[in-house]
């Protein structure tokens, strides 16, 4: 299948080589022309422009857009509009809000252009192992991309989660339930780090030994366990822990649906602490961020 790719950046250009090493015909566009220079020299069809990318793709056309969520995406999606046709297809792959795609699906509804939300996680490390892909939108579209996804997707890593926004809905509460693990994880060598015998301790032993069997088993386990083999106490970089949204909606879902979520509001609120302090825990979870998603840390300026 030919698609178009906008933005090539920690996941947008490893889902592009995915997409061709699985035979599909790409066209890649990024504001950094050297992104677009490096993977037209593996096989993509390069774009110096949206009206260029737009250009090169036969109807009914088809553009991923993998963008960080926000402002960013609605400048593109009505730079879009002015170049697309009524059949023609948009994919948001980043982590939009739910609220967002059901606004632009109506909009682009108006113009009979499709909408598709694919809420993607792998990180990256999706290139290797695939990106779990959660899809919102008409169906039979989905079905009509179905090729696509499965060249992302591992097996059994794709789901059709419903209309416009369920696909992003299913991400953002993927994420929430990730704050809580990677907090949980993080307390729980904090509390290893604090203790008696904390200077015999070998955590990646310990990291290596909790996936082996044990019901706390898990790929952030793995991570973790590359992360203190890389840096036995994690000296190296500082607590500090960002959040990119999703983590906030999911607690301001918890809060309109009534639904008690004390384990991911708690995850939320550490993360905001962390900026304020250089903790043990803190550090595990930048160290976990870093390794699942390529997400900058701040080096430490001291133990």
């Amino acid at each position: 299948m030919q698609i178009g790719m906008i933005g090539l950046g920690r996941m947008g250009m490893n889902m592009v080589r995915r997409l061709l090493q699985d035979g599909h015909d790409v066209v890649a566009y990024n504001r950094s022309q050297d992104k677009v220079r490096e993977i037209a020299g593996e096989g993509a069809a390069g774009a110096a422009s949206i009206e260029e990318l737009a250009g090169q793709l036969q109807a009914p056309r088809v553009i991923w857009i993998m963008l960080p969520a926000g402002r960013v995406v609605d400048d593109h999606i009505d730079r879009l509009t002015q170049l697309l046709q009524p059949g023609d297809i948009i994919i948001e792959g980043g982590n939009s809000r739910y609220t967002d795609d059901i606004r632009r699906s109506e909009a682009l509804a108006a113009r009979s252009i499709h909408y598709m939300d694919a809420g993607v996680s792998g990180g990256i490390w999706g290139l290797q192992i695939g990106y779990c892909t959660m899809v919102g939108g008409d169906r039979k579209i989905f079905e009509y991309l179905e090729p696509v996804f499965k060249s992302l997707a591992p097996p059994d890593g794709l789901l059709y989660c419903g209309p416009s926004g369920a696909g992003h809905f299913v991400k953002m509460i993927h994420n929430g339930i990730e704050y809580g693990m990677m907090q949980a994880y993080g307390e729980g060598f904090a509390l290893l780090e604090a203790s008696p015998y904390g200077e015999h301790f070998d955590y990646q032993q310990i990291a290596h030994l909790w996936n082996q069997g044990s019901v706390i088993r898990s790929w952030l386990l793995e991570l973790l366990e590359n992360a203190f083999g890389n840096d036995p106490r994690l000296d190296e970089i500082a607590g500090y822990v960002d959040d990119s949204g999703e983590g906030r909606w999911t607690v301001e879902q918890a809060i309109e649906s009534r639904v008690a979520a004390p384990v991911i509001t708690h995850s939320l609120f550490a993360r905001f602490q962390s900026r304020d302090e250089n903790s043990f825990s803190n550090r595990v979870l930048a160290a976990l961020r870093r390794e699942f998603g390529g997400h900058a840390v701040k080096p430490s300026t001291g133990k």
